[in-house]
């Protein structure tokens, strides 16, 4: 079962990252001020990551493949790592759906 890890930056920001079930890093989120926006960050990753159409598939300049997930709004809610090859792109969106809804969350801050 996946599970968002909530941490601090290093400038004082608070940001998730959704982790699979093995521990890899599948999705990051933007820096947050304050750990309320961060916690709403998280049920938006679960609402927003079961509809296809919120999941914007990228090709960087150096020939990886990522993704954002957007919220309704069309603001970028999180990013992935960056993938060799567009399977491993697709996989990470399909296990951010699969990881995302039911995922626990682990507080590092406190």
């Amino acid at each position: 079962m996946g599970k968002f890890v909530i941490s601090k930056r290093t400038n004082g920001e608070f940001q998730f990252n959704l982790k699979a079930g093995n521990g890899q890093v599948i999705l990051t989120s933007e820096g947050y001020s304050a750990k309320a926006g961060c916690e709403n960050g998280i049920e938006s990753v679960r609402k927003n990551s079961q509809d296809e159409s919120n999941f914007d598939k990228k090709t960087a300049a150096n020939g990886k493949f990522h993704f954002n997930l957007k919220a309704g709004n069309g603001q970028i809610i999180g990013s992935s790592q960056m993938y060799e090859a567009e399977a491993g792109r697709d996989n990470g969106i399909n296990s951010v759906k699969e990881n995302a809804p039911d995922a626990t969350v682990e507080d590092e801050t406190v």
